[in-house]
């Protein structure tokens, strides 16, 4: 429906078009549904080639298979435009998810119909639900062995009840899908054909946008964006009137104050791409520049009666770490942006579209303290900005504590776990170890045991790389942030020394051989290190100092034994989450476009020993 017919019609629906969101608990199927929307809406050709995961356009999110930025596409069906939100699964990225909820009528809850409701499930949910929003359950991946949909649909229903929902909302709508198989069904012994019955509930059951055309223009900013020409976008639902490019406006920003600004640009959504409009009306999902301040939460709207809307509150971070220059004697050498000015214009940047994320000053003038939702949402910061030619040196991440009635507690998270038999006595053990409590113990029909804890967050650090190899990669976990706790004393993660390098040179095979029986690298011969390069990892709990760059002496003298070929056992590989959990607290990781290397934070012995001494 144009502008100009819905000029002037007062309060009304506008049901030529849906805003709705997908929520989800990580991997159970969003962005592979968005996949098949797109397809079948006609938003492809026939014959255009289309990548898996299209919604996925980031490479980090390729790669690690999940949903980083919640996106927007937008799909045509029987004459009514469908705007879709592809949220974030992980909770790490639950700041996306509470602000897209702003600008949306509707929800489809995707339900794995194996696993059934997890963490990720209960927030999403309990957000959606305050947000007054009525989801359409969605149980996903019907086709998969173990699929146990009406069970699902039943768990669903408890957790509804579990999160106090008013009665009205127990009777929700519910379908059955397989993405990967490209259906929809109203029961799961239906024939399946395409998605069409999905695309009908979502008509008949997700409420049309509500309209208020002959009040003033409003907006209230959900989303952030930045572009190299445009500067700073900001984008929301538009809750009432309407507005045209060149239009003059004012925003009401979160201190209360107020200033008026010209509308530059205007985009809408059409398929996977945003479309440059002239003027646009209430109910659409917009996209807008023309200043460059704004902020999550505020309100764009009327010059002459600018009215704020309430605040967008978010979930405050819980892990906090430190980002330094890096000051290595290689520093340089492979990226392109290492300065502190680079470094703060950069994060700053990340900071204005990334709601969750902290930036703050610290006590040391080269150093800026970058606090987010958990380890992995600064994992993916760190990798983007590698990528991108940063270099920068970070601290080991730690929890954010906090004095609540004169206690020190800490951020304490609900960690879910499927394991098999065999794995059971190390995760107990290692749960314990770090303070975690167990909270209940099911099996399911295939023989799957289902933990649930209470761990604090810096419990956390490092476990999901281990976890992986305690469970050989067939487990599974997923944790949620739940309250702050009393602080529950020392967690020893890390129980033995590092090898550091003593010289500045190349690392010899002669050096590292005799080493090995009681070390294991991270360099290989050939490999240039320098004074204070945190170089393997010792067997016992102190720090060794060693000489990895020594060489054989020459002589005129030959032995057939002491010129045989050396055998040198491959470094231990570390990705970057691996890294961040292995740091000491005395460490650094030095992050570069080419390489990860972990360091001391004072380099030199001497400077160290006296540093100890002073301490002491």
């Amino acid at each position: 429906m144009s502008v100009s017919k819905l000029k002037n019609r007062g309060v009304e629906l506008r049901g030529d078009m849906r805003n709705v969101a997908i929520i989800a608990h990580v991997d159970h199927g969003k962005t592979t549904l968005v996949d098949v929307i797109l397809r079948q809406s006609g938003t492809f050709r026939v014959n255009q080639v289309v990548a898996e995961r299209v919604m996925d356009s980031n490479d980090l999110e390729r790669e690690k298979g999940i949903t980083i930025l919640s996106k927007v596409t937008a799909v045509n069906y029987k004459g009514v435009k469908i705007n879709i939100v592809d949220t974030p699964g992980h909770s790490d990225f639950g700041g996306e998810v509470e602000r897209i909820l702003r600008s949306v009528d509707g929800a489809l809850l995707l339900v794995d119909a194996c696993e059934g409701p997890m963490p990720q499930t209960r927030f999403v949910l309990k957000k959606a639900l305050e947000h007054k929003i009525k989801p359409i359950v969605v149980i996903n991946k019907i086709d998969r062995p173990g699929a146990r949909p009406w069970q699902v649909v039943d768990e669903v229903l408890d957790l509804f009840i579990e999160l106090g929902c008013d009665e009205s909302l127990l009777d929700f709508p519910y379908i059955f899908t397989s993405a990967t198989d490209s259906y929809a069904v109203l029961d799961p012994s239906d024939e399946p054909k395409d998605i069409g019955p999905l695309f009908d509930m979502i008509l008949s059951r997700v409420p049309p946008p509500t309209v208020e055309n002959d009040k003033p223009f409003q907006v209230q900013i959900t989303s952030l964006d930045y572009d190299d020409h445009l500067g700073r976008m900001f984008g929301g639902r538009i809750l009432r009137g309407s507005a045209r490019k060149g239009e003059t406006v004012a925003i009401v920003k979160r201190d209360g104050s107020t200033d008026t600004f010209q509308l530059t640009r205007i985009f809408i959504y059409h398929g996977l791409k945003k479309q440059e409009v002239e003027e646009v009306a209430a109910g659409e999902i917009v996209l807008l520049a023309g200043y460059p301040e704004v902020q999550i939460g505020e309100t764009i709207g009327d010059t002459l009666q600018p009215e704020a809307l309430d605040l967008i509150e978010i979930d405050e971070p819980t892990v906090t770490m430190d980002f330094l220059v890096n000051d290595s004697p290689w520093a340089g050498k492979s990226g392109k942006w290492l300065t502190m000015r680079n470094l703060s214009n950069r994060l700053y940047r990340e900071a204005i579209i990334n709601v969750s994320l902290r930036i703050e000053p610290t006590d040391l003038p080269n150093a800026l303290s970058v606090s987010g939702r958990g380890e992995l949402q600064l994992a993916v910061l760190l990798e983007t900005m590698r990528r991108e030619g940063y270099e920068v040196a970070v601290s080991k991440p730690r929890a954010i504590t906090r004095t609540i009635d004169g206690v020190h507690c800490e951020p304490i998270e609900e960690l879910n776990v499927e394991i098999k038999d065999e794995a059971m006595g190390t995760i107990m053990s290692e749960v314990a170890t770090r303070k975690g409590e167990v909270k209940s113990m099911t099996k399911d029909d295939v023989g799957n045991n289902k933990l649930v804890f209470e761990i604090p967050t810096r419990g956390l650090i490092g476990f999901r790389t281990d976890f992986l190899t305690w469970t050989k990669g067939l487990g599974l976990m997923s944790h949620v942030f739940r309250r702050y706790g009393p602080h529950r004393g020392e967690i020893v993660t890390r129980t033995r020394g590092s090898l550091v390098s003593k010289e500045t040179g190349r690392a010899t095979a002669y050096a590292i051989a005799p080493l090995q029986e009681r070390a294991s690298f991270f360099i290989v011969p050939g490999e240039e290190v320098y004074e204070g390069q945190v170089v393997g990892e010792n067997s016992r709990s102190e720090d060794m100092v060693v000489n990895i760059t020594k060489a054989k002496h020459q002589t005129n003298m030959r032995s057939s034994n002491e010129d045989m070929t050396v055998l040198i056992t491959p470094p231990r590989p570390f990705t970057l989450e691996q890294a961040l959990s292995f740091i000491g607290e005395d460490e650094l990781l030095e992050i570069t476009p080419a390489a990860l290397r972990f360091r001391k934070m004072t380099l030199g012995k001497l400077d160290r020993l006296l540093e100890s001494r002073r301490a002491r």
